[in-house]
């Protein structure tokens, strides 16, 4: 059993839903303003990268799904970045040494920001105001303060002292002390946060666009930050950024088409845990809370272990979305599971080939138009280098390639790493159903698959799928070459019944209760539901974060 947080959002005209409080109130407003869901959905964006720094901002990259009604069909944006042309493979491998992995701080791992240009792409085609009154908003709240909540004060915390005591960051942190802590500390719940040097980049990209942003000065000033650190990001690497329109990939589970973006992405995990799912009946899975948790933990391992070996940049690699995406390969992998024990010992599939923080938001607006929306500089303040007077901190994505040489996700100059962040959308008999979304590393397809499941198979409302009790199942085979121990542990949430924790011990499960909301993070959630009969929106937002679902 669990307590609801709060009732759904409702609003006939328009939604938003984010993690932060006044990013839900700023895109509102944009879309009162005549603005249209992509306008509110980037003014949205701009200010958590204000309000919560350590998940998101500039030096972030970005993908998004958008329902177009005047086109009646969904356009994928993959607005990620791409390693240094000038940092070659031998040269990271040496750099590395005997590690054999990436670091995931430090000037290695920075690789170019795609956010801005995937801003700037979707406002061209999809934005109704300019964009000084959509980044109006943000460049106001940095120069004059923000106050900070009580969860993302104590996320900043943490994060701030990791960047501060890494020695890895040795005599490059003072740009980030002078822009996101005070006397030595992070901004306590109820402080206000200025930031200035954020209010004047956001001014700059409002009057010159990407030009502004990957171009002259500013972009000067990105490059030299990361070489002085000992990097390699060029100002040749951010003039090239370009963000990239792609299909998205989709599954039918249940009658309900679920549609995610094809790799260098994660999304296509969840198409597969779901067709791994679907063939259970409900009531297999539901007679028994056990079974459901028993089949979704093990429809996770073996979801992770295709995606640790195949995903990667579609442009380096060849990548077998059709057959890991498929109904026979689901069939085929369903029969690996033992329901009546945990499997400690799965490997990828054979299939034949030529050789995480984040934030999630969404919107909707008045003429049917629907964004799911992600963004991230990956690990909290990313790479922990923050250009000078720019007000934001660079990503670390290069930490999500691989070292080992016969990979399709080996890192190479000029190549897109595999990517954590992954926006949702369904459709249903054809029409927009629900725009929705879970931050959170590789807990974004475990949590997406959970609040489906949630609303699919069990009629709850988008709140209340985001109020039911998680769990996160941790071990396996990562994207980076890394391998963890293959049962795992799965942590979970308190409101998960003893009587099904026990069940699931029985059955071989390593299991620990949550008791740090840090570490053991669940995702951030946000979603946004079409109900078609009532013409209404409905929405739910994350209970576990400071943000909220507002309509109108």
């Amino acid at each position: 059993m669990y307590i609801r947080s709060r009732s759904p959002g409702y609003g006939r005209k328009g939604m938003v839903a984010t993690s932060q409080t006044l990013a839900t109130q700023t895109g509102l407003a944009v879309l009162q303003r005549g603005g249209s869901a992509v306008d509110a959905a980037i003014a949205a964006n701009a200010v958590l990268s204000l309000t919560e720094p350590h998940m998101c901002g500039p030096g972030g990259d970005l993908f998004a799904i958008v329902w177009d009604p005047a086109q009646q069909s969904l356009h994928g944006l993959n607005a990620s970045g791409r390693a240094p042309r000038e940092l070659s493979y031998a040269t990271l491998r040496d750099a590395v040494g005997a590690a054999g992995v990436i670091p995931g701080r430090g000037p290695l791992a920075v690789t170019s920001p795609g956010a801005v240009d995937g801003w700037c792409t979707l406002h061209e085609r999809f934005g109704r105001l300019d964009l000084d009154d959509v980044f109006a908003p943000v460049i106001n709240y940095a120069r004059n303060g923000v106050p900070i909540g009580s969860r993302t004060a104590d996320m900043w915390a943490a994060a701030a002292a990791g960047i501060l005591g890494d020695p890895q960051l040795d005599g490059f942190t003072a740009s980030f002390a002078d822009t996101f802590v005070r006397e030595g500390r992070a901004p306590v719940a109820g402080e206000t946060h200025v930031n200035p040097g954020l209010a004047d980049t956001y001014a700059l990209i409002a009057q010159r666009g990407r030009d502004g942003f990957y171009n002259g000065q500013f972009a000067e000033r990105l490059s030299a930050c990361v070489r002085a650190a000992g990097g390699f990001l060029g100002i040749d690497d951010l003039a090239a950024t370009r963000c990239d329109w792609v299909e998205p990939i989709t599954t039918n589970y249940r009658g309900y088409d679920v549609f995610e973006l094809p790799p260098n992405g994660q999304g296509m995990t969840v198409l597969q845990i779901l067709n791994i799912l679907e063939t259970y009946s409900t009531d297999e899975l539901y007679r028994d809370p056990s079974n459901y948790w028993h089949a979704f933990i093990e429809a996770k391992k073996l979801a992770f272990e295709d995606r640790a070996r195949y995903y990667a940049d579609p442009a380096a690699a060849e990548v077998p979305v059709a057959t890991l995406a498929g109904k026979a390969y689901a069939a085929e992998r369903r029969r690996l599971i033992d329901d009546a024990s945990a499997g400690a010992n799965y490997t990828h599939g054979d299939v034949s080939i030529r050789s995480g923080d984040t934030t999630y938001l969404c919107a909707a607006d008045s003429s049917g138009m629907m964004v799911s929306l992600i963004q991230s500089i990956f690990s909290p303040f990313g790479a922990g280098l923050v250009p000078p007077g720019s007000g934001f901190a660079l990503q670390c994505r290069g930490a999500g390639f691989t070292l080992a040489p016969d990979h399709p996700n080996v890192y190479a100059p000029g190549k897109r790493p595999f990517h954590t962040i992954i926006p949702g959308f369904v459709m249903r008999d054809e029409r927009p159903w629900l725009s929705f979304g879970v931050m959170g590393a590789d807990m974004q397809p475990q949590g997406q698959v959970q609040v489906l499941a949630n609303m699919i198979d069990r009629g709850m409302d988008p709140q209340a799928a985001g109020d039911a009790p998680r769990l996160r199942h941790v071990g396996g085979a990562q994207p980076n070459g890394e391998r963890l121990d293959g049962l795992g542990v799965v942590q979970y949430e308190a409101g998960i019944a003893p009587a099904t924790i026990d069940a699931l011990a029985r059955r071989g499960h390593r299991l620990e209760v949550i008791e740090d909301w840090i570490t053991g993070f669940t995702g951030g959630y946000q979603a946004i539901r079409y109900d078609a009969e009532q013409q209404v929106y409905v929405g739910g937002s994350e209970p576990r974060l400071d943000g909220c679902v507002l309509g109108y």
